[in-house]
């Protein structure tokens, strides 16, 4: 069965609030059975609109990577990534291994 991943391309706009969701977000990610692969770090964008973050969490499977985004706890808390943060988020099926 394919993982599934969350790919998350973020300008923060105020990085005190946004802390609050990066706080809060994690152990809800974790409990999906979501792991962090790529979260911040050095980027380069050679093509297209560029973001100042970007994250990538992988699932077991794309519906555990939907559940966690359309669970109602999770949008609660990304309503302050919303207010905070100028963000692309994209849910994606992985290939099958």
């Amino acid at each position: 069965m394919p993982k599934g991943y969350i790919i998350g391309h973020i300008t923060v706009n105020d990085a005190e609030a946004y802390q609050e969701y990066i706080t809060r977000d994690t152990p809800m990610i974790a409990a999906y059975g979501g792991t962090p692969i790529v979260r911040g770090g050095t980027s380069d964008t050679p093509e297209g609109t560029a973001f100042e973050r970007h994250v990538i969490f992988e699932f077991p499977d794309f519906e555990s990577a939907k559940a966690l985004y359309h669970s109602p706890e999770y949008q609660e808390v990304a309503e302050i990534r919303r207010k905070n943060a100028t963000s692309q988020i994209v849910l994606v099926e992985g290939v099958d291994p």
